[in-house]
């Protein structure tokens, strides 16, 4: 069955989370923070839409 009810919040800090975790390696090795932060959200925002969908 379908959850109809989501947890819109909870969803996207663990999205942010894991996508945090790599992002952070990625800037200690050297990548710029502004496009680290952009990954993340963009990670975050398409781990929601697909959590929606399925």
């Amino acid at each position: 069955m379908h959850n109809v009810q989501k947890d819109w919040v909870s969803a996207i800090g663990i999205a942010a989370l894991g996508a945090g975790v790599i992002t952070s390696f990625a800037v200690a090795q050297g990548q710029n923070p502004l496009v680290a932060l952009a990954i993340t959200a963009f990670a975050a925002v398409s781990a929601v839409t697909i959590d929606h969908f399925l």
